[in-house]
């Protein structure tokens, strides 16, 4: 892929203690691996990836689960000639948290990413999640403190951990950055986890920072998905809920027309306003991610921002403490 020898900046911001330097907005690809989602080319996505980094989102967020490494391959077609002007943040899934797993799927993510280290490397979900064997986090954080030693990995995430876990990992080694949803309409982070990474300087590089397109508003009064697409086990899109996301998004639309946006760029300068937190926002095609760029130059008034915050946990308080956006069988 020809060399863009012209690039936009957008702010950066340190990753935890570290001198790795992120974008506020995290361009997240999921959907590249196609598994669980309707509709995705990969020539689209190659393009919205490369679109992302040469519009200043520079930070890039994978996971060797995405499509069995597919989401990984797609990243490196996409921006493996321009490696040393991104950030790699990739994930290992719970089934492959003892020593040895982790070793080799570090190796495997590095060979997906055509990479020799990976910036950010994530636990994706805690051991035994999903059916998966539990693992004490000790053999885990070793195994990831060893590819830290060795240069395969800069930095040490988690994902989807509830407090007590992050603060068990740490124990055993430095972790920069969790990884949880959050979004305007789904604000469970604030209670515990946000606390805890202002006082310990923790970055939040947060999933579903659209809830999964719904701030958008593009679904209408109805939503309708293809089948294969795992969006229709979100709670969101559920009654009650949805009455009460279509009031959310009406009042919210006014406050979008005064900063002459969009209600989904609104949503994610919101978000990126927040204590220490990152948008992670993927994108089928190039059209979205130039949407979503504008965002980061969106800045919210204090009183927009509480006005803004009290429209969306309208939607948010009437769910209970589970973590997980979708009714699937954990």
């Amino acid at each position: 892929m020809k060399k863009i020898s012209t690039y936009l900046t957008m702010e950066k911001r340190k990753l935890g203690n570290t001198n790795i330097e992120i974008t506020p907005i995290i361009m997240g690809t999921w959907q590249a691996g196609k598994r669980m989602w309707a509709g995705i080319d990969d020539d689209e996505s190659i393009k919205a990836i490369r679109t992302a980094v040469e519009g200043g989102i520079t930070t890039i967020d994978t996971a060797e689960v995405y499509g069995e490494g597919h989401s990984e391959r797609i990243v490196a077609k996409a921006v493996k000639d321009i490696r040393d002007k991104v950030v790699y943040a990739t994930k290992v899934f719970a089934n492959h948290l003892k020593y040895d797993q982790v070793i080799s799927a570090c190796e495997n993510s590095l060979q997906n990413l055509s990479t020799d280290y990976i910036d950010l490397y994530q636990i994706h979900w805690p051991s035994g999640t999903w059916n998966s064997d539990i693992v004490p986090i000790e053999e885990t954080m070793q195994a990831l403190n060893k590819l830290k030693d060795d240069g395969k990995i800069r930095a040490i995430g988690v994902s989807n951990f509830s407090v007590a876990q992050l603060k068990e990992a740490r124990q055993y080694g430095e972790i920069v950055s969790i990884q949880p949803p959050y979004s305007l309409f789904w604000r469970g982070v604030e209670k515990e986890i946000q606390p805890y990474c202002v006082e310990n300087n923790l970055s939040i590089l947060s999933y579903s920072a659209l809830a999964q397109g719904i701030l958008t508003g593009k679904f209408g009064s109805s939503p309708q998905f293809e089948e294969g697409d795992h969006r229709v086990n979100n709670r969101l899109f559920q009654q009650p809920h949805w009455d009460r996301v279509q009031k959310a998004l009406d009042l919210l639309q006014p406050i979008a027309n005064k900063y002459d946006c969009t209600l989904g760029q609104i949503a994610i300068a919101w978000l990126i306003a927040q204590p220490q937190t990152q948008a992670i926002v993927g994108a089928r095609n190039a059209p979205q991610v130039e949407q979503n760029i504008k965002a980061g130059n969106i800045k919210i008034s204090d009183e927009d921002l509480t006005k803004i915050s009290d429209i969306g946990t309208e939607v948010s308080k009437h769910f209970d403490d589970n973590p997980v956006l979708w009714n699937f069988d954990n």
